[in-house]
């Protein structure tokens, strides 16, 4: 008789959908997931950091994230979005979704 494993902690990130913001850089830089799949970005520098859209109207909008803070999306259509931070506008990526 085998006991059904425990669920992740919270705070684990879970492989394929989550971004770290550390050392000022997204990483990763690029990121492919499917329709339907929440990415969660977790900012792991000690300075607040922001999950904004590139181009205007884009879904990706966060308030400023503290150390530890995440931020969650469900991107539901196929395409690129572009996204940068509004404090840090150096720092850039992409999450691609696929059908």
């Amino acid at each position: 008789m085998s006991t059904p494993a425990s669920p992740p902690a919270a705070t684990a990130p879970v492989a394929g959908n989550a971004v770290t913001i550390q050392n000022f850089a997204f990483a990763p830089a690029s990121l492919t997931v499917k329709a339907g799949t929440t990415v969660t970005w977790t900012n792991k520098d000690t300075d607040a950091h922001t999950v904004t859209s590139s181009g205007s109207g884009g879904p990706l909008n966060s308030a400023p994230l503290t150390t530890g803070a995440t931020y969650r999306y469900t991107f539901t259509q196929a395409g690129t979005y572009a996204y940068f931070c509004a404090i840090h506008p150096f720092m850039t990526a992409t999450v691609v979704v696929t059908p």
